[in-house]
């Protein structure tokens, strides 16, 4: 299927140098317009990826879809949501990580084959890409994007031809290596997977003419659907008009959820191994007073993640709790490119200081974590311009040493700071008067688990998934002094 294209270079804001590539959503609902519900379940997930969105709707009989770059409110007008009729429909937002930010990398990819046509959304990063891209490219198939999902679409497709659903994706599963979890539309079904580390979330909801997937909870809420369970690492679920059939697409290898969507990525709202967000990083924060406790007037978080820990760290060490950055909450992403005066203004384009809070007072900053360190070398000087008489910077999670090859856009490995500096070179760095991270053991502890239930491979370098050495050449050193470069 043709694409359009388009160009222009899109100016990101990036806060954190850490983000999560997608969120995907699935609805069944008879009786109703599925791609309205998928609408409002992407607003929910917006958090997950501003680059694009899309939702792809069936009838029945036809299967539609509509997709471009921007925001969820700027992809689609009634008008559009209009033209995707159906009770059955699948979404998604993007933060690229295979793949460049440009139109045709846009999800849910769509695939024509000789029965119909197949939607597939996708979260996560496939390790071996390159080497079925070109095998399938040898065998005539032609891409249009440069995105893993089209790769899983393909070979979906492929499978199509002479197997169920529930075969073309068992297959696909048995093919692909690495981190995804996925939707599919087909025009009479809906479909989930997740991969068998379930190293990206993916949770069922029931509503109640039908059933939600999505990649958080936040999302079953918004469509009034009641939280069901997590989809089973390496599970397949399929939904038609007969019901809810679950299938192993291959045996559940190691229970790996993302760490970092308890550090940082899923809202606070959400559940996660039978607990919000906002409860595990707010003991985050407390485990983190004890740990690293301080003189100071007042605890202040690094808006909107840190805000939980922050909370936390007052609680437990008896300190008051207030704001001192302000979120403009609309900035995020532009086509206009900045003047280099407002550049050079850095941070302030996304956080501003609250100076009648801060100004004269020793302050405890929380952060949920430090990757490149320039960004919080800006906030701590922010702060001191406000008038801050001490900046004392704590990390609700530990040192970020090693690159995600799992579908987190992180740095390559000599750009993490924590990598090759010392806490102490870090806090000179940054300016601030002191800096402390939370420990791994803690980490771990609040959220009520055990370690060998996550991919901590970003803290501690262990890859549950083996990652391939060509893949491992885009973000570090091998131990031969081989390199990206």
């Amino acid at each position: 299927m043709k694409r359009k294209s388009t160009s222009g270079d899109l100016f990101v804001i990036k806060p954190k140098q850490l983000n999560e590539e997608c969120g995907v959503y699935g609805v069944y609902a008879p009786g109703e317009h599925a791609a309205k519900l998928a609408y409002f379940g992407l607003h929910a997930l917006q958090h997950r990826g501003q680059e694009s969105a899309g939702i792809a709707a069936a009838n029945g009989s036809d299967l539609r879809v509509h997709r471009d770059l921007g925001l969820v409110t700027q992809v689609f007008s009634t008008k559009a949501i209009e033209d995707l009729p159906g009770h059955l429909a699948i979404g998604h937002v993007r933060y690229s990580t295979t793949g460049s930010p440009i139109l045709e990398n846009a999800q849910p990819i769509v695939i024509d084959w000789s029965g119909g046509r197949v939607a597939v959304a996708h979260n996560g990063n496939l390790l071996n890409t390159a080497r079925l891209r070109s095998s399938l490219e040898k065998e005539g198939y032609v891409f249009y994007s440069t995105s893993d999902t089209e790769v899983i679409a393909v070979l979906l497709a492929r499978h199509l031809e002479n197997n169920s659903l529930e075969e073309a994706i068992a297959r696909t599963m048995q093919t692909i290596e690495g981190a995804y979890s996925i939707v599919v539309a087909t025009e009479t079904q809906l479909a989930a997977a997740r991969d068998p580390y379930g190293i990206r979330p993916l949770s069922l909801g029931k509503t109640a003419s039908g059933y939600v997937v999505a990649s958080e909870t936040c999302a079953l809420d918004i469509s009034g659907a009641s939280y069901v369970r997590d989809v089973e690492p390496g599970e397949i679920l399929i939904i038609d008009e007969h019901g809810l059939f679950s299938f192993v697409g291959q045996e559940k290898t190691r229970q790996s959820l993302c760490m970092f969507e308890f550090i940082y990525f899923a809202r606070p709202d959400s559940y996660l191994y039978g607990k919000t967000l906002y409860e595990v990083r707010r003991e985050m924060g407390r485990l983190l007073a004890r740990e690293a406790p301080v003189e100071a007037d007042i605890v202040m978080p690094v808006p909107d993640s840190g805000t939980p820990s922050a909370i936390g760290y007052a609680e437990e060490i008896g300190i008051p709790f207030g704001e001192g950055l302000i979120k403009n909450r609309y900035v995020g992403r532009t086509f206009i490119e900045p003047t280099q005066a407002i550049r050079q203004l850095g941070i302030r384009l996304k956080l501003n200081p609250l100076r009648s809070a801060i100004r004269g007072k020793r302050v405890v900053l929380v952060d949920d974590s430090i990757v490149r360190g320039n960004t919080s070398k800006q906030i701590v000087a922010v702060m001191r311009e406000a008038g801050a008489r001490e900046v004392h910077m704590r990390v609700s999670s530990p040192p970020v040493t090693w690159p995600c090859f799992y579908g987190i856009d992180t740095a390559n490995r000599e750009e993490l700071i924590a990598s090759s500096t010392s806490v102490e070179e870090i806090r000179k760095f940054i300016g601030a008067d002191s800096l402390e991270y939370l420990t791994l053991e803690s980490l771990v502890k609040a959220t009520g688990r055990e370690a060998n239930e996550f991919c901590l491979a970003c803290l501690d370098g262990n890859y549950p998934i083996e990652v391939p050495r060509d893949v491992k050449l885009t973000k570090m050193i091998l131990e031969n002094g081989e390199s990206s470069e």
